[in-house]
């Protein structure tokens, strides 16, 4: 028997009227999973991922979190049951430090963030386990520094680290280096791929250096549908996929 993705779509689609933005598309993450989804722009990515997430309802086909279905579900259960997404976290706290935005973000989790009684101060099992995370993101050495001033691949991370505090099984990323210089990018990057194995994780990309150093599957996606999937080297040397996506691009 094989083992059961931590996520996976049997025929999922998404129509706006008589436009398909997801067409029939069926695909598995597996457990502990460093998968890519590329494509050109209007490829389908992140409707795919909405439609995961449930900020759009599917049109048809299901969807399935190890083998509950979420299909229906609304956004907020799918998070309690494990999948969330850098991007719900629609804005940081900018005159709170590091710490103090993700204790309450882990606060919320546990049914605190309502009605907290203590200071942020006091909240001690809360401040073992953001500490934890900022360290798993490399930022302890951040956790009083104001949000405000922290650089801006620095804030992604803290972004990260917010998403982290839900206790996800599958952690969904929406182009999380866009907007960094390269460099820092790139440390941003392994940072990441080095989360613990607990939490799979599907990235949306377009710096193709970064995919390939990054993920160990990769699925493309063209006009709602997938055009193909596989390592890497497969994607790379896929003749269709740098007919209409890759070029020249090579594996640094």
């Amino acid at each position: 028997m094989g083992v059961t993705p931590a996520l996976r779509t049997e025929g999922l689609s998404l129509s706006f009227g008589a436009f398909k933005a997801v067409n029939n598309v069926t695909f598995a993450l597996a457990p502990g999973a460093r998968h890519a989804l590329i494509g050109p722009n209007g490829a389908g990515k992140t409707s795919f991922i909405n439609t995961l997430t449930g900020s759009l309802s599917a049109s048809a086909g299901g969807i399935f979190l190890g083998e509950r279905n979420i299909t229906r579900l609304p956004q907020y259960e799918r998070v309690k049951r494990g999948i969330t997404r850098t991007f719900q976290i629609t804005t940081l706290f900018p005159g709170l430090t590091a710490l103090e935005s993700v204790v309450l973000a882990v606060c919320e989790r546990t049914g605190r963030g309502s009605r907290l009684i203590r200071s942020v101060a006091e909240q001690k099992d809360e401040i073992a386990e953001a500490r934890a995370l900022l360290g798993l993101l490399r930022l302890e050495r951040d956790i009083n520094t104001p949000t405000r001033h922290l650089p801006y691949g620095k804030q992604r991370l803290l972004e990260i680290a917010l998403a982290l505090a839900t206790r996800p099984k599958v952690l969904l990323l929406d182009e999380p280096a866009a907007g960094i210089p390269v460099g820092d990018s790139q440390e941003m990057m392994g940072v990441i791929a080095d989360l613990p194995r607990a939490v799979s994780i599907l990235l949306i990309e377009h710096d193709m250096n970064l995919v390939f150093r990054f993920a160990e599957k990769i699925t493309v996606m063209m006009s709602g549908e997938i055009l193909a999937e596989g390592t890497p080297r497969q994607i790379q040397a896929n003749a269709r996929v740098r007919e209409v996506y890759l070029g020249e691009t090579a594996i640094a």
